[in-house]
């Protein structure tokens, strides 16, 4: 909201930073990056399949990426709902247009929460590692990958920002140095979700992560109470080396869905879409040939 040459939409009360690729009036892709907090630089591509015949809509989500930031009591899984939605409404072009989600770790649960509370409204979804669509099941999943080694290099980059960099949570430019710095963890030498390096991004959304965590927490979710209503075929992506995901969890998040395809993607951890697109892309691609 502050850099006029960014792509940006007005929707639902806030500033997007958000960009398409290919003819608007083709089937709609909408891509769902991961954090909450996170942007969708490393899911950029996903813009390939524009060359397919497909309308790619990438936005990064509020409070997140290059997206205008907000006070963290204003959060609510059901406002990011509703950005979501809107985000599909300002692009659509057509009452019938084919809309699929294509989400990326938390990205997956948003798309998973959208569709069990609109299931007539979207063709189709791809989850890429979810990291739950229960709260026990996300809180069990981060304590498996958020372990903390005491005397390692990415332990010591965070405390040694803490003993001089604070910040409250209005002041976001802060709080959103900190929170990259500490993203470290995710890849650091031998982390459990099988992350090979760092992915680009353009900025944290701190404050977006630590309220929407909250939130989640308080409102101990459960994004599965409808969609046996969901009649369409889900691709369930999962990755060969993220230890904490693995063939069980994919499958326990596959049952949920009536109709389902699950896919391991190899030689790769949980940054798949990234580091391992030419992977990714023809599963990908096949699934929404399909629909």
């Amino acid at each position: 909201d502050q850099d006029a040459t960014l792509p940006s939409i007005s929707v639902n009360g806030t500033m997007l930073h958000s960009e398409t690729f290919g003819n608007p009036n083709n089937s709609m892709v909408v891509f769902l990056h991961g954090g909450p907090g996170a942007d969708y630089r490393n899911g950029l591509n996903v813009k390939q399949l524009a060359d397919n015949g497909y309308f790619v809509v990438f936005y990064d989500q509020r409070g997140a990426g290059l997206s205008k930031r907000h006070d963290k009591n204003s959060y609510s899984l059901q406002l990011i709902l509703d950005d979501l939605n809107a985000v599909i409404e300002h692009y659509k072009t057509a009452p019938n247009q084919k809309v699929f989600l294509f989400g990326h770790s938390w990205g997956g649960m948003l798309a998973t929460a959208f569709i069990n509370k609109n299931p007539n409204k979207i063709t189709g979804a791809i989850l890429a590692e979810a990291g739950g669509l229960k709260w026990g099941e996300t809180k069990e999943y981060l304590e498996k990958t958020k372990k903390i080694e005491l005397f390692s290099e990415a332990t010591n980059d965070v405390l040694y920002l803490d003993q001089f960099l604070t910040g409250t949570k209005k002041q976001h430019e802060v709080l959103d140095y900190k929170s990259a710095i500490q993203s470290s963890f995710s890849y650091a030498g031998g982390n459990v979700e099988g992350i090979e390096a760092s992915s680009p991004f353009w900025r944290y959304g701190a404050v977006s992560l630590i309220s929407l965590t909250e939130v989640a927490e308080k409102d101990n979710f459960d994004f599965t109470t409808n969609l046996n209503q969901f009649q369409k075929n889900v691709l369930i992506l999962f990755s060969e080396n993220n230890k904490a995901f693995g063939s069980s969890y994919a499958q326990k998040q596959a049952n949920y869905f009536p109709v389902h395809q699950i896919i391991r993607i190899d030689d790769t951890g949980h940054e798949m879409i990234y580091f391992k697109w030419n992977s990714v892309y023809p599963k990908v691609l096949t699934y929404l040939n399909s629909l």
